[in-house]
């Protein structure tokens, strides 16, 4: 993942993404530089038009960003109406213990 980010951030940079740059990147990241995986990441990279890639990802982002909080509100919700019940019950079983007292 190192390496993407090292190819994002020459891209934001608006300097060449060649193996150069990269490896520079990474050293200075306190990383050891795999060279055979530069070179995968360059070629990969030879087609792939990076600012359309990055918007992708970042619309693709959001949706599932929200998500867990969506989940996480309707488990409240959930244990609100679970807890609601629980108190109507309860509530019904001391009115029959009334009159059955």
């Amino acid at each position: 993942m190192e390496y993407i980010y090292a190819a994002m951030i020459l891209h934001s940079a608006e300097k060449d993404i060649n193996e150069e740059n990269v490896k520079s990147i990474i050293e200075a990241a306190g990383i050891e530089a795999d060279d055979a995986r530069i070179k995968a990441l360059i070629a990969a990279l030879e087609d792939v038009d990076i600012e359309e890639a990055m918007e992708t990802s970042a619309m693709a982002a959001a949706p599932v960003a929200a998500a867990p909080v969506a989940e996480a509100a309707a488990e409240e919700e959930e244990e609100e109406a679970e807890e609601e019940e629980e108190a109507a019950e309860e509530e019904a079983a001391a009115g029959l213990g009334a009159l059955f007292g």
